[in-house]
């Protein structure tokens, strides 16, 4: 499901035009951005949480010059679904 494809449903759903649609969910992305950026996390009860994570230095591999390089210790953006979305998700979707 692209971002496009949540917009059209939203809209058919709640019967509020597309661009109207769009311009909010645009808008709570930028907001959950800026919010990471500030070092903020963003907890959505019953959803999940986007959080920091803190990658520790380490040692990695440049493959094709043969030699070792030092990968240092950064943050990443991620999602941890909440425990209601994750067990709806394993009663409600078969395995593949």
């Amino acid at each position: 499901m692209t971002k496009a494809d949540i917009v059209a449903k939203i809209s058919e759903k709640l019967g509020i035009e597309k661009g109207d649609v769009q311009a909010t969910v645009e808008t709570f992305m930028s907001e959950v951005k800026t919010s990471l950026e500030g070092g903020d996390n963003v907890y959505l009860r019953g959803f999940g949480s986007f959080i920091i994570k803190t990658r520790a230095e380490k040692t990695g591999r440049n493959i094709s010059k043969n030699t070792t390089i030092k990968i240092p210790a950064h943050n990443i953006p991620a999602f941890k679904p909440a425990k209601v979305f994750v067990e709806s998700i394993k009663a409600n979707v078969e395995i593949k």
